[in-house]
Parts: structure tokens; C-alpha cells; sequence
């Protein structure tokens, strides 16, 4: 019996705990080990739903690049455009096919991927954010769809043939196959996204870090600094560096009147939220 009061008295009694048990049975730190809990419960969550949404990334990518390769016959004309190609050896070959259907799959599946992370951040954005993300990512894909067509029709074809054209004078022009589709990707891809200018500075503008007063005193550094791109993702050419330069310059221009009409609805918000407020 003693012996059964005297655990008795251990297991009830406060003052028999270790100093460490008595600090965790404070209120304070009950709490914050909850919290902890919850903390880490939440972030093994996000985690769950980041890797649910990059599996159905890769799912969704490898459908597409499936589906490319085996109706690369039927596109790959497209590709080409009748100009004469030629390979250095097999590898080459794979090479070629391979740089090629993982490109177009990419941009295929582009808009899904778009869809699955705007799944995972839209639990954690505010009403104005998820507004303005569910408005412009369309236009955003649209301007990216403009601009690669615009690289494909226009700036491609014509660069290549000058190019061509210009190197016949005294060589023996031989184009490769890998030495083509990276001529074709540089004069699209790159386009596609220089032409999301205006959505950046719409964004830039929201956010409160650019202005139109700002894009008109820095325009002529804007200049310089879109010439320089142009340079940079264009092939080494005068025609095709102002094929891209003129419309990246009007696209500035736009931009620069977008964000005006912006900031000045903004301001017609405020005056008429100042007004209700009176």
C-alpha cells in the first residue's frame, strides 16, 4: 500500500515533475507547440498539393509529347518549309527529333502547366490578386501566341532567306537540321516573350513600382535597352534585329498608354471612394 501511495503521489502531485514537464504545461507554450503543429501540418499540405499538381504537369507534358512524335509526319512539313536539310550522322538525327517534339510539347501543355500552378497559389492570394491573375493570364498567353506566330511568319523566314541569300555570294550554303531548328526557336520563342511586355508593365504599374511619367522620362534608355535584346536574341542581322525592334518599340509606346489608363482609373476609384467616405 505505501509503495502504490507513493507512485500515486508522483503521478499527482506538480511538484514532483521535472522542471522541463512544469515549463511545457505553461499556457504559453502549449499554444505555441500547437501552433507549431499547425504550422507544420499546413506545410506538409502545401507540399502534398504542390507534388499532386507537378505530377499532372509531367502527365499532361508527356501526353503531348506522345501525341508530337507520333504525328511528326503529318507537322513536320511545317517545320521545314520545303528548305533542303541535311544531317552529319545518327546521333544527330535523335538529336534533332528530340529537341524538336520537346519544344512543341512544351508549348502545347504550356497552357495546362499555366492552369495547375495557378491551382496551387490561388488558396493563398487575396480577391485583387486573384482578380488580376484570372484576368491577364489569358492576354498573357494570347500576347505569347502573337508573338511566336509573328516569329514564325514573318521574322523566320524573311531572316533566313537573307541570310541565305547573303552567304551564296561565296560559299556553298549547307544547313543541318540541329543548326535549323535552332535558328527556328531563336526567332520565335524568344519573341513570344518579349511580347509580354505590356502585361509586365501592367503588373509593374499595380504593384506601385512604375508609372507613365517614369516610362516616358526613361524612354530613350528603353530604346537602347530593347535594341540591345533584339540584337541579342535575333540572328546576327540587320533585318531581322529591326523586324523585331519596331514592333517592341510600338509594344512600349502601348504600354506606355495601357498604364496611363491604369493609374487614371485608379485615381477615379480613389476620388470616389474619398467622396463616399465624406
Amino acid at each position: 500500500m505505501g509503495q502504490v501511495t507513493k507512485q500515486n503521489r508522483k503521478i499527482l502531485s506538480p511538484l514532483d515533475k521535472k522542471p522541463e514537464d512544469r515549463r511545457m504545461d505553461r499556457p504559453y507554450n502549449r499554444v505555441e507547440k500547437q501552433g507549431s503543429e499547425t504550422n507544420g501540418e499546413a506545410l506538409v499540405e502545401h507540399l502534398a498539393d504542390l507534388r499532386k499538381q507537378l505530377i499532372k504537369s509531367l502527365i499532361v507534358f508527356a501526353l503531348f509529347l506522345v501525341l508530337v512524335f507520333t504525328t511528326m509526319n503529318y507537322w513536320f512539313p511545317y517545320v521545314t518549309k520545303g528548305n533542303d536539310l541535311v544531317v552529319f550522322g545518327p546521333f544527330q538525327i535523335v538529336k534533332f527529333y528530340t529537341s524538336i517534339c520537346v519544344t512543341l510539347a512544351l508549348g502545347l501543355s504550356l497552357p495546362f502547366l499555366v492552369h495547375f500552378m495557378w491551382q496551387f497559389v490561388k488558396p493563398g492570394l487575396n480577391s485583387n490578386e486573384i482578380r488580376f491573375l484570372g484576368f491577364y493570364s489569358p492576354a498573357m498567353f494570347l500576347l505569347f501566341i502573337v508573338g511566336v506566330a509573328f516569329g514564325y511568319f514573318v521574322v523566320n523566314p524573311l531572316s533566313y532567306h537573307f541570310l541565305m541569300n547573303f552567304g551564296a555570294m561565296n560559299f556553298n550554303v549547307i544547313v543541318s537540321a540541329q543548326e535549323y531548328v535552332h535558328f527556328l526557336i531563336m526567332t520565335t520563342i524568344p519573341l513570344g516573350l518579349l511580347f509580354e511586355l505590356p502585361i509586365v508593365a501592367m503588373f509593374l504599374a499595380n504593384i506601385g513600382v512604375l508609372s507613365s511619367e517614369t516610362m516616358k522620362k526613361a524612354r530613350k534608355w528603353s530604346y537602347l535597352v530593347i535594341a540591345v535584346l533584339s540584337a541579342l536574341i535575333t540572328p546576327p542581322d540587320f533585318i531581322s534585329q529591326l523586324m523585331v525592334l519596331i514592333p517592341m518599340v510600338l509594344l512600349y509606346e502601348a504600354s506606355i498608354y495601357i498604364v496611363k489608363r491604369m493609374q487614371a482609373r485608379q485615381m477615379a476609384a480613389q476620388q470616389a471612394e474619398a467622396v463616399t467616405t465624406e
